[in-house]
């Protein structure tokens, strides 16, 4: 299969070769899934507990809704079928992430095939994606982020073929169909989708933007994406206002260009620029690419919209797949002496990705007991790295790893609290929380407690439950001095203080009672999107 003219750089689905790249994308997606499901049985072995998100997602799982003020709604769906049949297993829980993770490889193997490689830049392309640590991270939780590259790599895919002449009409119902849920999966998906569309128009590959198979495709995707639309506007446009709070009080890390380029280079694996640099030059240089500048100018513009927005590194992430197919056509054109039918071509360098993958492992995957990994980090010297993308201090543990302690443990302290109280009070309590970490926690965790409420993004819609303050179980970080403002009497009934848990959450636990005014009438000042 050659790749030397325009004409013959990409293979047309009906080619014989696509069954072996089936076949052998389904090998290094099966790998994938195989380690996640591993690491994930033995994350909760070695102590390691639910994600914050995690506990938030599963009880937006127990409230499906069209919208959500801060994610979109599929993590919800998401959830709430992890939970129906997996229960509170930490592993099971995991598990769609793990599959959508495994999709991310497939697709990466598939789009090399799309681009014109064969089995050599299809195997180079997935051995580099397979461990990349920005990847590992993201599939080992319950999360949006993990199906990302799904959507937008379908969408990629779908118009390779639309422009191969593939079935134009079911290529364009998939492409409308992979936008539709990737909006409904996460926003950001918008910011792709306009990068894209002004990549195809920079290009002469526009003309596939004028046809009635187009103009169906993004019907779809409006039809798709239309009931997260009309929430949105029945509900003030939350996630506008999520977005407007979080810019206003720099509750993200805001990086200049290079540092912000670097933390891409360095969440993939450095080792792995070798791979995704080549593939980005080989679609905006190589006259056999001609066809294909589109993908490279996507990517650029997408990486300078998220640089102005000063936007969290990882939201680029899912358009790497992309690149790293094409960096593997890109290897096999420049070393056509390898074996282009074997799964390992490029034996130096894949074994330098597998080695490195492997040692950065517990950089992504809390794989160590916690002080172990303090001592491993600090050893190769990425102890500074793992930080977080948020403002907010992590102390011991960087923040995605810190934020799966102290859960459990503040559970059993409502517990002992609410059964000291008499049963005349245990019929009036209501528990009052800063975060949806905190109340998530309690409702997701807890037997037999008060359902948690919180003025925090989705739980203030979910309202107080009647809750007027007669007499109230309070988490946050206020004096007691500042609760005295609010409530007549005020006791210290117990405190969160997980010495691995993240810094704001070492905190008091308020017994309260007779609060000053109503609380289920003040709850609109209770809203804190953010």
């Amino acid at each position: 299969m050659s790749t030397a003219t325009t004409s013959t750089t990409v293979v047309r689905p009906v080619d014989p070769a696509l069954r072996s790249a089936l076949r052998l994308a389904l090998i290094f997606s099966a790998l994938k899934l195989l380690l996640h499901l591993s690491t994930n049985l033995w994350e909760a072995h070695i102590g390691y507990g639910y994600f914050r998100d995690e506990l938030y997602y599963l009880a937006c799982g127990r409230h499906l809704a069209w919208g959500y003020v801060d994610h979109g709604p599929i993590v919800g769906v998401q959830a709430r079928l992890a939970e129906t049949l997996f229960g509170h297993s930490l592993a099971g829980i995991r598990t769609l992430s793990a599959l959508a993770g495994a999709a991310r490889v497939f697709l990466t193997g598939l789009l090399a095939w799309s681009l014109g490689g064969s089995r050599a830049a299809q195997s180079l392309a997935m051995t580099a994606i397979l461990l990349a640590p920005q990847y590992l991270g993201l599939d080992s939780f319950l999360s949006m982020n993990s199906f990302e590259s799904l959507f937008w790599m379908t969408c990629l895919l779908a118009l390779i073929l639309v422009l191969r002449d593939h079935n134009a009409q079911w290529s364009w119902m998939l492409f409308g169909l992979a936008a539709g849920l990737g909006l409904l999966n996460k926003p950001s998906m918008t910011f792709f989708l306009i990068a894209l569309l002004a990549a195809l128009l920079l290009t002469q590959q526009r003309h596939i933007l004028f046809t009635s198979h187009a103009a169906a495709g993004v019907a779809l995707l409006l039809l798709v994406a239309l009931p997260n639309l009309l929430w949105q506007i029945a509900h003030h446009w939350p996630t506008l206002e999520f977005l407007h709070n979080g810019r206003v009080e720099n509750k993200n890390i805001a990086l200049a260009p290079i540092p912000f380029l670097a933390k891409q280079i360095l969440s993939l694996n450095p080792i792995t620029l070798l791979l995704w640099l080549p593939g980005l030059i080989w679609l905006l240089r190589n006259p056999a690419a001609r066809s294909l500048r589109w993908l490279g100018y996507t990517y650029l513009l997408f990486l300078a919209t998220m640089m102005a927005l000063h936007a969290k590194d990882y939201y680029v992430s899912p358009i790497y797949p992309i690149l790293f197919s094409a960096g593997g056509v890109a290897w096999e054109q420049r070393l056509p002496l390898f074996r282009r039918n074997s799964i390992y071509p490029f034996p130096l360098y894949q074994t330098l990705l597998l080695i490195t993958g492997v040692l950065i492992l517990p950089m992504a995957v809390p794989v160590m007991p916690p002080m172990q990994w303090v001592a491993y980090a600090k050893a190769i010297h990425l102890y500074e790295q793992s930080g977080n993308s948020e403002n907010e201090s992590s102390g011991i543990l960087p923040q995605f790893y810190a934020d799966r302690f102290g859960w459990q443990e503040e559970v059993d302290q409502i517990t002992r609290i609410v059964h000291s109280l008499s049963p005349e009070d245990q019929s009036k309590v209501a528990i009052l929380c800063s975060n949806y970490g905190e109340a998530s926690a309690i409702n997701i965790l807890g037997h037999g407690l008060p359902i948690a409420i919180s003025g925090h993004n989705n739980y203030w819609l979910w309202g107080p439950y009647g809750a007027t303050g007669e007499i109230i179980i309070a988490i946050n970080g206020a004096t007691r001095e500042e609760m005295h403002k609010f409530y007549n009497s005020v006791e210290i009934a117990g405190r969160m203080d997980h010495p691995l848990s993240m810094p704001f959450e070492h905190r008091n636990i308020y017994l309260v009672r007779h609060r000053r005014s109503n609380l289920s009438e003040d709850w609109k000042s209770a809203k804190f999107y953010y």
